[in-house]
């Protein structure tokens, strides 16, 4: 049998509680590897939610570490999160829409992810 197919796309959102500073642009500082140890938590518990909840039948929608990028968004910290889904033959086909839908859901209208507040007109689904 053929082996899925991986889908490519990326998420950005900005979080107004986080105040950007310049070592988040670098890999190996402690500030960003300790952001992204909480992103990659947050954003496994809403695929966690995604896969079970969801009309989105999808294997992953889970960042690779080292695959989340920062930046200054007037005084907050935008984020891109880089990540890959199986496309099983069996499953529904990826749709950003329904991604974004079920995003908005799970974050509480675009406001909440964890500890984080976000700009609710901040999100969107690339791919």
């Amino acid at each position: 049998s053929l082996a899925p197919a991986v889908k490519n796309f990326t998420l950005n959102f900005t979080i107004t509680n986080l105040q950007f500073t310049a070592d988040m642009q670098k890999p190996s500082s402690r500030r960003f590897k300790s952001t992204e140890k909480v992103m990659y938590h947050y954003v496994s518990l809403a695929n966690n939610a995604l896969m079970g909840h969801s009309s989105v039948s999808i294997s992953h929608l889970l960042p690779s570490p080292g695959h989340f990028s920062y930046f200054h968004n007037r005084d907050d910290t935008g984020v891109d999160a880089m990540c890959s889904c199986r496309d099983e033959p069996s499953d529904p086909k990826f749709n950003s829409t329904t991604v974004y839908h079920e995003l908005s859901k799970m974050t509480n209208g675009i406001t909440k992810l964890g500890p984080y507040s976000l700009n609710s007109q901040s999100l969107y689904v690339n791919g």
